[in-house]
């Protein structure tokens, strides 16, 4: 099981208002998402944990407005992150969906893809786009992205924002800058939920990162965020996974 800090005490006081666009339910129903009206058919089964620290991270999600959490690839990290987050969006209980991650990839350059920084950022944020898709329906994801509701912000053009009645997704945070870091937390308004999402043993950084500054930051401090971390036993993608990661660690790469 995972290390994780106690935040039974936090609290956010959108979770229970009551939703804009209908009664908070299970089941997908009609919404009038800025004038265009769209339906998801599906039933949606609530967010089911399958071990201890992704239950502590639901708990965390659903009780503090910031949540710092840690861990290696395949701990579902980032994919309970998206669904909460389609969830809240689904049901009203938020306006605005803001995808974000630093511009240091692991492989090829965001300028080697063609088109608006948009499209250059999006196929990193492909496995977040999915699980929103599978909450809200793929049509229902084109509205809201055609209307602004959900968006993909790189940090080139962060300066400046500000972000209210929202949930901030900030992926792949360990390769942030201190500075970049930064400017991301000084953009959080009113009403929002926002969670850092990192693996400092995966930093492609010649230089410092700015999550660890951060942790350092919320522990010497003694800041009310809750930093959930999960483990190589927290692995739930799959075996192979699992196997791969704790090669990797034991090889010390």
């Amino acid at each position: 099981m995972g290390k994780h800090f106690s935040h039974k005490h936090f609290s956010n006081k959108h979770f229970g208002k009551k939703s804009r666009r209908g009664k908070n339910r299970e089941t997908a129903e009609i919404f009038d998402l800025q004038g265009t009206k769209f339906e998801a058919e599906r039933i949606l089964p609530p967010i089911k944990p399958l071990n201890p620290t992704q239950a502590d991270y639901l708990d965390a999600l659903r009780s503090s407005p910031q949540v710092i959490v840690l861990g290696p690839a395949g701990t579902g990290k980032t994919w309970i992150a998206a669904t909460h987050a389609a969830d809240l969006f689904r049901t009203g209980a938020i306006d605005k969906i803001i995808l974000t991650r630093p511009n240091v990839p692991c492989g090829r350059s965001l300028g080697f893809f063609p088109g608006t920084l948009e499209d250059k950022f999006a196929p990193w944020a492909a496995p977040v786009i999915e699980a929103i898709k599978e909450r809200i329906g793929t049509a229902a994801y084109e509205i809201a992205l055609k209307n602004g509701a959900i968006e993909m912000v790189p940090f080139e053009v962060m300066r400046g924002r500000s972000w209210k009645n929202a949930f901030v997704l900030f992926d792949e945070a360990q390769n942030s800058s201190v500075v970049e870091i930064k400017t991301f937390l000084t953009r959080i308004g009113e009403d929002c939920t926002v969670v850092i999402n990192g693996d400092v043993s995966q930093c492609d950084l010649d230089h410092g990162s700015g999550l660890k500054t951060v942790i350092h930051m919320v522990k010497s401090q003694m800041l009310n965020v809750p930093v959930v971390e999960f483990s190589r036993d927290d692995i739930v993608r799959s075996g192979v996974c699992a196997m791969w990661v704790r090669a990797f660690d034991e090889a010390k790469l």
